[in-house]
Parts: structure tokens; sequence; C-alpha cells
């Protein structure tokens, strides 16, 4: 499962998840890729089930990008804890994601193979996606 090697600190706090990406918005090495359109924490379990999904369908042909990674720890109290007593100890780590973020970037594959790929790893995320297709790319390059 994705995590980090070390953090800086064990718990952080929350924060805000306003506004759109403002990096890691345009496709940066594939031709194809799925973007974010809402805001939502991703858990490492649910990356690795998108890029196990879309490494099935493609059988290992291309090549994938997994453009978000979950280095924000995420605490958890015990349950029937009661209020106070300070913050719980962490559980995992989550990738925080807003609206226009590049999830996964796919190259060396048909469109139809990559988008179906895409679709399959899109659902298995918690955000609802739009798959983007690079503004140069032309079908009929692996054609013969």
């Amino acid at each position: 499962m994705l995590q980090p090697k070390r953090t800086k600190f064990r718990r952080v706090q929350k924060g805000k998840m306003k506004g759109v990406a403002q990096r890691g918005n345009q496709l940066a090495f594939g031709s194809f890729g799925i973007k974010s359109l809402e805001t939502a924490w991703i858990t490492g379990r649910q990356i690795e089930a998108a890029r196990v999904a879309v490494t099935r369908y493609m059988q290992r042909q291309g090549q994938i990008w997994i453009r978000i990674f979950p280095d924000k720890p995420i605490t958890k109290k015990p349950a029937e804890v009661r209020m106070g007593k300070g913050k719980g100890s962490p559980e995992g780590f989550v990738a925080p994601v807003t609206p226009g973020r590049m999830i996964i970037e796919a190259e060396g594959v048909s469109y139809e193979i990559a988008k179906e790929a895409l679709r399959l790893a899109a659902q298995k995320l918690p955000v609802i996606t739009k798959f983007v297709v690079r503004r140069d790319y032309v079908e009929s390059s692996n054609v013969e």
C-alpha cells in the first residue's frame, strides 16, 4: 500500500480543500488520463485498486503514471470513546484531491483500450472523473 517512508509530523490538521487544482491539472506524461471533477480524500488502497484495474485491462502493455500520492496522515479514535482526551492515533494516509487534478495517466495503448482501462480505474475511486486526451494525439500513429 502507498504511504510515505517517514513524515515530519505524526498527526496533521484536517485543513480545507477549497477551490480547484492549481498544480497537476494538465497531462504531463501520457496521452490519456483521468481528471477529478470533485473534492475528496483518496486512500492508498483506492489508488492501488485503480492501478491494478488499469494494468490488468491493459495486459501490461503501455505505461501508466499515478499522479497523486497519499502523504497526509489521518487519525481515528477507537469506537465508543468519550469526547476529549486528545487526538486519535494515525490510521492511514490519504491524498487530498481537488477538482481538475490529474489522477492517472496512460501511454502506449490505443484510444479504446486506454478509455476502457481508465473507466475501470475511475470506478474504484470515490470521485467523479473525466477522461482526457492530449490535444495533439493522433489515432493513426500505430495503425500499420
